[in-house]
């Protein structure tokens, strides 16, 4: 399970926010990758450097999973960011022919091909259209194709969804910013229409036969959200939230705001139990757990971490960067709880 949504900032700034939420642990550090870095594609046999050998032109910082130095979320020195999100049941990619295999990626790697090929998301559309993206298996999750799908977003403002559904290359418009897990996007979308009540301006209490019946409290506008876990409950509850932060806000504020919004998605341990043969994972006890959340700023080029096991916010500067380093970089994001003490 996976939320995404991107705030709009009035400096011009965009801020990502998303939720990484798994069965299994899937031991993320935060990874730094050069420019120029020779990255090897992994062919339909599964094996590094049979697939689409390429040379970044971009820096990225992000997150790995299962030891694997590929991104599961990040941003560019461009200001591209996004991130794969789970589509168990959706996710089919293309059937590539063992001569088109040094035209294709691993379904793992869309991201990372993504971050350090391109500076908008026009240039993605046009980009993964000549390329091809197996099913090759991923050894670190038990030789079985990881089924995703990824949100992008760049630095004027613009967002896509990339899918591979019933075997074709499914690039769809993003105008409202917000991803989740299955449906497919375009069912998503043909939801919101059922949610056509819901407001963030408070409602005026109704009145029958001359008798007033007040609200409990304020907060009526949005009475019906979903709040539960469920991807199209969750897509519906991203949309309404980001929808409703103030469009004067600065990507600072915005940055603050996303944080408070991804409090909405954070899934307590024990809230979902797994077993071991569901399509999300079913990890130590069986517990889905938001192992990680993720607010970016491309205006003033922050990539922001929390991880599971504590409230500490990791900050990682993109301004910074070393874009001409030769080898990948790791940062473990394991250092205890820092309090602020006041006395």
């Amino acid at each position: 399970m996976c939320t995404s949504f991107l705030l709009k900032a009035s400096d011009n700034g965009c801020v990502y926010g998303r939720t990484m939420e798994f069965g299994i642990p899937l031991n993320s550090m935060l990874m730094v990758s050069p420019r120029n870095y020779s990255y090897q594609g992994i062919g339909i046999d599964g094996k590094p450097g049979t697939g689409l050998n390429w040379t970044g032109k971009y820096a990225a910082v992000g997150m790995n999973a299962l030891g694997v130095s590929i991104y599961a979320d990040g941003m560019n020195e461009k200001g591209l960011m996004g991130g794969m999100l789970n589509a168990p049941f959706t996710a089919q990619y293309q059937d590539v022919l063992p001569a088109d295999s040094a035209k294709s990626i691993s379904s793992i790697q869309v991201l990372q091909y993504a971050l350090t090929n391109f500076a908008t998301v026009d240039e993605a559309k046009e980009g993964f259209a000549n390329i091809f993206v197996n099913c090759s298996t991923v050894p670190e999750y038990n030789n079985c194709t990881f089924p995703l799908r990824y949100c992008l977003h760049d630095a004027n403002g613009k967002s896509i969804v990339i899918e591979y559904l019933k075997g074709e290359l499914v690039i769809t418009d993003n105008p409202i910013g917000v991803m989740t897990n299955d449906p497919p996007f375009s069912e998503q979308l043909n939801n919101i229409g059922q949610f056509a009540n819901l407001t963030n301006i408070e409602q005026p209490s109704p009145v029958i036969d001359g008798v007033t019946y007040r609200s409990p409290s304020s907060g009526n506008g949005l009475h019906g959200m979903p709040g539960d876990y469920l991807s199209p409950s969750r897509f519906i509850r991203a949309l309404f939230l980001s929808k409703s932060v103030p469009t004067s806000y600065t990507a600072i504020e915005q940055t603050n705001a996303a944080w408070h919004i991804l409090g909405s998605f954070d899934i307590p341990p024990g809230a979902i139990t797994l077993p071991a043969s569901n399509p999300y994972g079913g990890g130590a006890g069986g517990i889905e757990i938001t192992e990680w959340s993720v607010v970016a700023d491309n205006k003033n080029m922050t990539y922001n971490v929390k991880m599971f096991e504590t409230s500490n916010i990791y900050t990682f500067d993109l301004k910074k960067i070393d874009v001409n380093a030769k080898e990948f970089q790791y940062y473990k994001l394991d250092k205890p709880q820092t309090p602020i003490y006041v006395n």
